[in-house]
């Protein structure tokens, strides 16, 4: 079976393994080159960057609707595309180009969690369930039928990071299993419900800053659903921003004002009053600081009782 493999980030990797392991690959089509933040050295992707090991033939389109892009998919033939956080909407004109059509491994169980931050989102809203789905693209937004889905548990101590993980490793397994159907014929795919689709926006600044009048589960999620990046953030009563990467939740109610250091507890970290208890930070950087436990904050004596952060 004749494949082209579109994609970006490291969550593509495992899915585009199993693509050149078990398929005819023609072509690799990826996100264009960024530039470092000194702006003086060039960084591939890392879907890029196998299909250079591989001897692949790899294609930036700045547009993906171009007519010389259509025409070079429609040159190449493929049986079939797979997408795996390309970054790119496809035009009707590339959806009817191939045979068995366009596949997608997306980070959620469909219809829930269309759009840009499912993984994100499964964390925040502090859900206990998450998986990937192997669907056809359409024209509309993660909505075509869905082939099959793979699901897994989220645990308390489960990070956007080691959500990610799971989900990508998840992704090739259903991925290896969506092609041999495709390719035997037996594919019996499933209509999403409409009626129960939610769609998730990319992430902005605001739901980074931390709201400390906020219950500590919510805030606790929060932690963990932006961690590594782009991290929850606070201010402390210097401005200085501090981000936050770990926190435990406390159900002991304090006295003072939400958002205040109320309490340290040695071997862990400072404790912060919220809504409905407290919250310890267990990992903490400050700007233009590394990564801090803790407890390295109280013995650096940076957060004291009664210092209020907001």
């Amino acid at each position: 079976m004749k494949t082209i493999f579109m994609g970006t980030p490291e969550f593509a990797i495992p899915s585009l393994e199993v693509v050149a392991k078990n398929t005819d690959l023609k072509a690799i089509f990826t996100k264009e080159d960024k530039v470092n933040a000194r702006g003086n050295k060039i960084i591939f992707s890392p879907v890029k960057q196998f299909g250079i090991d591989n001897e692949i033939e790899v294609i930036q389109p700045k547009k993906i609707k171009d007519e010389k892009i259509i025409e070079k998919i429609k040159e190449i033939n493929p049986d079939l595309i797979v997408v795996v956080a390309y970054g790119k909407i496809l035009p009707k004109e590339i959806i009817d180009i191939p045979k068995y059509g366009i596949i997608n491994v997306h980070s959620s169980l469909l219809p829930k969690y269309r759009g840009a931050s499912p993984i994100h989102s499964a964390i925040l809203n502090g859900d206990t369930k998450s998986g990937v789905s192997i669907m056809y693209i359409e024209e509309g937004l993660d909505s075509g039928d869905v082939i099959l889905q793979e699901s897994c548990d989220i645990l308390e101590n489960d990070t956007l990071g080691t959500l990610h993980d799971k989900l990508k490793d998840l992704g090739a397994i259903g991925l290896e299993k969506a092609l041999k159907l495709i390719e035997t014929g037996k594919v019996e795919a499933t209509k999403q419900d409409e009626s129960l689709a939610t769609f998730v926006k990319p992430i902005t600044k605001e739901q980074a800053k931390i709201d400390w009048n906020n219950t500590k589960e919510v805030i606790f999620n929060q932690v963990r659903g932006l961690n590594p990046f782009p991290a929850a953030h606070t201010f402390n009563e210097k401005d200085e921003n501090i981000k936050i990467y770990k926190t435990e939740k406390l159900d002991k109610e304090y006295e003072g004002q939400n958002g205040q250091i109320v309490d340290i507890i040695n071997k862990k970290g400072p404790v912060v009053k919220v809504k409905n208890g407290a919250l310890v930070l267990l990992e903490v950087k400050f700007q233009g600081k590394k990564l801090q436990r803790g407890v390295d904050v109280i013995n650096g004596r940076k957060m004291a009782i009664g210092e209020c952060l907001k």
